[in-house]
């Protein structure tokens, strides 16, 4: 077991020096000669610094923020002068925060719980009770962060998670400003983390933007898209770029088409506050699935830093068209009950909170094309939708069928399209489906599959998403996280399909535990394709 929290003495610190301790005048001058920033072996750990979080008590932070806040810490990942503070309104003090955090961490970290990790951990927690549009909770908080610098060393360096409802966005920021959070010292960063949806569509989603712009510089501004921060994703771009015998086949040329599919097992939860009127093309489409797109369409960077990566997908989603037909290239649904493996399940219109003639929709899919001379004639299928056969994330290339079979046709009768299948969860890895000859004397050729499985492959578990974010915006690193312009692209794609569809009804009811309705079925089937069973 690795020791509990490490220091910046012994791993390789912030890149920026004033982040990782002491004054420009004594760090700029000096490094350690040990360390060389192309030692892969050590890993990068954040400098100096707390993380502050809206909306501790909710689902996101407990299954989600805090187990990856204290495995960050038991991989060696945060400094020993790291602070947490949690904002909510609940009667508590301190050590009630740290009760509630440890329940949380013990229910759903990663790594083995480890008392010493936690000990040091929890000695720099704190609480402050209040609302978001109380001025003197941010006065408090303002205070609470200031006491950090002096007794843990976090150095004047905060970071501000808002795991609280988009409308809320606005107001949190500027009582940041108002109360000075919002400003970092000379030497120190102020960040802000914003979890998606970005808005409820474009005009929404400008304004936010200008009202966050207006507290916060752009590059310390983190729009999470914990997709992104998945192992998988980045290894989409390591397969491809990294590997000649993808890239060359990577086209119109070769490629059929591409099915992008984000498919949930369960309902909406207690969620219907939030959900009922967002719907699954805005909750999951709009951001997690056109990243997916962009990123499986893109061109080769110059190299993956921010700046690099943005420009490619930024191209992906400027060329990107809408079909003219939206009623025969899109479909919407709504779950209806039925069983889900051995329990029976209620419909979505019988969920807690629902209305029963809401018309907001639990499965969405639509045809894309992108107009590129790479990718002209390629339709790019993105569905999501909940309670569906199973808990399913998946890239998959299908490729075109060969040009000449020398084969009689009873030989490959069983024989399907070739294609490449980028498993983003939950079982992450990479499927290769090609035809294989079955053994015996007659020639009868059948689709196999080659498997590559990061749990079978490495010693070393994947991080969860949120780590690798969260890391991330202590860093300062930004490749993961979505630009404003890439999100005002998305809006641009996705409005006028929430505008066919506002005139639409009631969506088509699925049965809970299937596919999705046959509308969707429907909408492959005319372009001569059909769904692939995950």
């Amino acid at each position: 077991m690795r020791s509990t929290m490490a220091t910046t003495s012994n791993r390789r610190p912030a890149e920026d020096p004033v982040q990782s301790g002491g004054s420009p005048s004594t760090q700029e001058s000096w490094h350690n000669p040990l360390l060389d920033p192309r030692d892969l072996r050590m890993p990068r750990i954040a400098g100096p610094s707390s993380l502050v979080i809206f909306g501790v008590t909710g689902d996101l932070a407990k299954k989600k923020l805090l187990p990856a806040v204290y495995d960050l810490a038991n991989r060696g990942l945060l400094p020993a002068s790291f602070g947490l503070i949690g904002f909510g309104r609940r009667d508590w003090d301190d050590q009630a925060f740290a009760s509630f955090a440890e329940e949380n961490v013990r229910a759903y970290c990663r790594t083995p719980f480890n008392e010493s990790t936690w000990r040091h951990l929890s000695q720099g927690m704190r609480f402050v009770k209040g609302t978001f549009d109380d001025s003197e909770a941010f006065r408090h908080l303002s205070a609470t962060v200031s006491e950090l610098d002096r007794v843990r060393g976090t150095r004047g360096n905060h970071a501000f998670y808002m795991s609280v409802p988009p409308k809320a966005f606005p107001i949190v920021a500027r009582q940041l400003a108002e109360s000075g959070l919002s400003h970092s010292k000379e030497g120190a960063w102020r960040r802000v983390i914003i979890e998606k949806p970005f808005g409820r569509d474009l005009a929404s989603a400008k304004e936010l933007d200008r009202v966050v712009s207006e507290v916060f510089e752009p590059d310390s501004v983190f729009r999470i898209d914990h997709y992104l921060g998945k192992e998988t994703v980045q290894n989409l771009l390591a397969l491809r770029f990294a590997n000649m015998m993808f890239e060359p086949v990577w086209n119109s040329n070769y490629v059929s088409h591409v099915q992008i599919t984000m498919a949930e097992d369960m309902g909406i939860g207690g969620r219907a506050g939030y959900y009922d009127g967002i719907g699954a093309a805005r909750d999951v489409i709009q951001n997690h699935l056109l990243q997916l797109m962009a990123l499986t369409a893109m061109e080769e960077p110059v190299s993956f830093a921010a700046e690099d990566l943005t420009a490619e997908k930024t191209k992906v989603l400027s060329a990107i068209r809408l079909p003219k037909d939206l009623a025969a290239h899109t479909a919407r649904g709504q779950y209806a009950a039925g069983w889900q493996g051995s329990q029976h399940v209620a419909g979505y219109l019988d969920e807690e909170g629902i209305s029963p003639d809401s018309t907001t929709e639990t499965y969405a899919a639509i045809r894309l094309d992108v107009d590129t001379r790479r990718w002209a004639g390629v339709p790019f299928y993105l569905r999501t939708g909940k309670r569906l056969g199973k808990r399913v994330s998946e890239i998959a290339v299908v490729f075109k069928r060969a040009p000449h079979l020398p084969f009689e046709a009873t030989a490959t009768r069983e024989l399907g399209a070739n294609a490449v299948v980028i498993r983003v969860q939950p079982d992450e890895g990479v499927t290769m489906r090609f035809g294989a000859k079955t053994p015996g004397s007659a020639m009868e050729v059948r689709d196999v599959n080659m498997d590559f499985s990061y749990g079978r492959s490495f010693t070393e578990a994947s991080p969860e998403a949120y780590e690798r974010l969260i890391l991330d915006v202590l860093l300062g690193d930004p490749p993961l996280f979505p630009t404003t312009e890439e999100v005002n692209l998305s809006w641009k794609i996705l409005d006028p399909i929430e505008e066919f569809w506002a005139g639409q009804g009631q969506p088509q009811p699925y049965r809970a535990g299937t596919w999705g309705p046959e509308e969707a079925d429907r909408m492959l089937a005319r372009d001569g394709y059909h769904w692939r069973m995950p």
